[in-house]
């Protein structure tokens, strides 16, 4: 769909059926973010809030709730990007099927970035308290500019084909900020504009930096595209958009002048200020740290413009289906970029980043018993790729074993791994390693350890559903249950410091030792509420792979180490409880959740949704 604004996408939808207005007075602290999350839980419609206490600015959201409507925004220009990215990882493919891409070609002639005056974004000037100020979730900071895009070049060379554009989000309101004149700006170790903070910083001179908000909503897809290096984001946007990015230029500022809203400042030289809390994708809120901020020059907005926000939380949220869509557009890519691995799954019930299942060909010493060697160069491989890299638990498995294997049917890949994996070998850990900065299973923030977990050959065990005869726990534990075949669950004693920790955890490991038949159960999660863990398989992978660190809360009977090589027999022991210093989970507010049902009466909006 070829839109030049976020008003154009909303008269696509309500021709299609697919937004609807509420012109109630609607409250942005907390009350919006609760709307919005019952309204997608439902699988409901877009909404725009024409009606937002406080500011006279209209609001938008759950604009991509599903994956249906984020397929028809995005259709037919998905088809030239597929065949562009195919064209970009296989130059060659232009040279055997010439037609096959002339759509990669089409989408090409509008990657280009276009010089233009006509920036309707730059009619209007605002302040930052004049915006809609969201606030998502109790323990939120402050409130948050929820799809930015956020934009800078890269000061040794400001060329727009070196620029970064990413999704960073932006704190408005609260901690030290003054306001108006400063907010937020936290990014990751591992983002583009870090890289363009840095070489600021080695300069002695503030990084200029726009935040444009709304605009064509391929803009805030090229925001969270992991683009090879090299490849601007504003390129990939008009690409997608099927409509070149326009610019041009404000008081040395690049504007986007497609955008709804546009925010310029500097990042301050050599400052921070705490930033956060914010309710976060994994489901737990990211805690306060110490982040740059921007000093705000100027607050821009076109003639009737849309204010677009998002929720997010524990997944499924609405920006899981950006994941799923952009997992289609690069599937082809990934491959190619890393040959030997035929499919990857970052998993979005543990929060994407924490676990990765990959298939990968298995071809070293054929004639031998097939054992994990190649998969291991592929793992690393794995480990090395953009973000990719930020995976705490990599479980990968051979091709040859079953070709047919989903990695997305992540319950039948645990089943296939368990069953072949060998625990005395097929364990590798990298200790005190650099983390992704959302993961609070580690008292350090952006420093914790990883495992690939890599399975090749033919079974070794059949799982089990049903616990063996004898079996019991040691004192202190209860309520074991089946997540899923092989997989139990069960309570241990509350979590208080790890050597008391460890102490338990080995008091459990000596008596399973002594039980027989747990070779058909080769993996054991304590947990705080088994009936909780094991109600679901989202439940189960949530608890374990987000509530545990590799090098601190894996165990095995009969666990050893020989040659530096850490491994045990069945079954493995994973210690999922929460820790003292994890961050709290999200929990919405109750009275939010009340003021949401008077919409949902005879006669209110979202009758009949909710």
């Amino acid at each position: 769909m070829k839109v030049r604004s976020l008003r154009e996408t909303v008269r696509f939808l309500e021709k299609q059926n697919e937004l609807i207005h509420i012109d109630e007075a609607v409250d942005p602290h907390l009350e919006m973010a609760e709307i919005t999350r019952q309204v997608h839980d439902a699988k409901g419609p877009a909404l725009l809030f024409t009606n937002v206490k406080h500011t006279g600015f209209p609001a938008l959201s759950n604009l991509f709730g599903t994956y249906e409507r984020t397929l028809k925004i995005f259709e037919p220009q998905l088809a030239q990007v597929r065949s562009l990215v195919n064209l970009r990882s296989d130059p060659g493919v232009f040279l055997r099927s010439p037609g096959k891409s002339i759509g990669a070609l089409k989408a090409l002639v509008h990657a280009l970035p276009l010089y233009g005056a006509n920036a309707k974004v730059l009619t209007h000037q605002t302040r930052i308290d004049q915006l809609p100020m969201i606030k998502c979730w109790p323990g939120d900071g402050g409130a948050f500019v929820l799809l930015p895009q956020v934009f800078s070049k890269d000061p040794d060379n400001e060329s727009i084909f070196k620029s970064n554009l990413g999704m960073y989000r932006i704190q408005m309101s609260g901690n030290e900020y003054k306001p108006n004149q400063e907010i937020g700006l936290h990014y990751q170790l591992h983002r583009g504009i870090g890289n363009h903070h840095k070489k600021a910083l080695e300069r002695k001179r503030p990084l200029k930096v726009s935040i444009f908000i709304g605009g064509p909503p391929a803009h805030t897809l090229a925001a969270v595209m992991p683009l090879p290096e090299g490849v601007p984001e504003i390129a990939f946007a008009g690409a997608l958009a099927g409509r070149n990015f326009r610019y041009t230029s404000k008081n040395g500022f690049f504007i986007s002048n497609d955008a709804d809203f546009c925010i310029t400042g500097f990042l301050v030289p050599n400052r921070t200020k705490p930033e956060g809390p914010f309710g976060d994708h994994l489901g737990y809120y990211s805690n306060e740290h110490e982040y740059p901020y921007l000093k705000v020059v100027s607050v821009w907005h076109r003639p009737g413009a849309i204010f677009p926000f998002t929720v997010v939380g524990r997944p499924p949220q609405e920006d899981s289906n950006f994941g799923r869509l952009i997992h289609e557009i690069t599937r082809t890519a990934i491959t190619d970029t890393l040959p030997g691995v035929t499919a990857v799954n970052a998993v979005d019930d543990a929060g994407v980043h924490p676990l990765l299942l990959a298939k990968a060909h298995e071809r070293y010493l054929p004639y031998e018993q097939r054992a994990p060697r190649e998969l291991l160069t592929h793992a690393n491989a794995i480990l090395g790729t953009g973000q990719l890299s930020l995976a705490k638990y990599l479980f990968i498995c051979a091709h040859e074993d079953n070709p047919g294997l989903d990695v997305n049917d992540e319950q039948s890949f645990f089943i296939h791994l368990l069953e072949r994996v060998d625990l005395l070998s097929d364990l590798h850990f990298y200790t005190r390693t650099t983390m992704d900065t959302l993961d609070y299973s580690t008292s350090e923030i952006n420093t914790g350890s990883k495992l690939v977990v890599a399975a090749a050959g033919p079974k070794k065990r059949k799982l089990a559903t049903i616990f063996p005869q004898g079996f019991c726990l040691p004192d202190g534990f209860f309520d074991p249950g089946f997540a899923a075949p092989g997989m139990v669950v069960v309570q241990g004693p509350q979590f208080s410091a790890y050597p008391l920790a460890k102490k338990q955890i080995n008091e459990l490991k000596n008596h399973l030792k002594n039980l027989s038949g747990l070779e058909s159960v080769p993996l054991f999660v304590v947990v705080d509420d088994p009936g909780f863990a094991s109600e679901t398989f989202s439940n189960f992978l949530w608890v374990t792979f987000l509530r545990s660190n590799p090098s601190h809360d894996i165990y095995g009977v009969q666990e050893n180490v020989k040659f530096k090589h850490w491994g045990c027999v069945e079954p493995l022991i994973i210690d999922a409880r929460i820790k003292p210093f994890h961050s709290a989970p999200l929990v919405s507010d109750p009275v939010a959740i009340e003021q949401v049902k008077r919409l949902a009466q005879r006669g209110g909006p979202l009758f009949g949704i909710i």
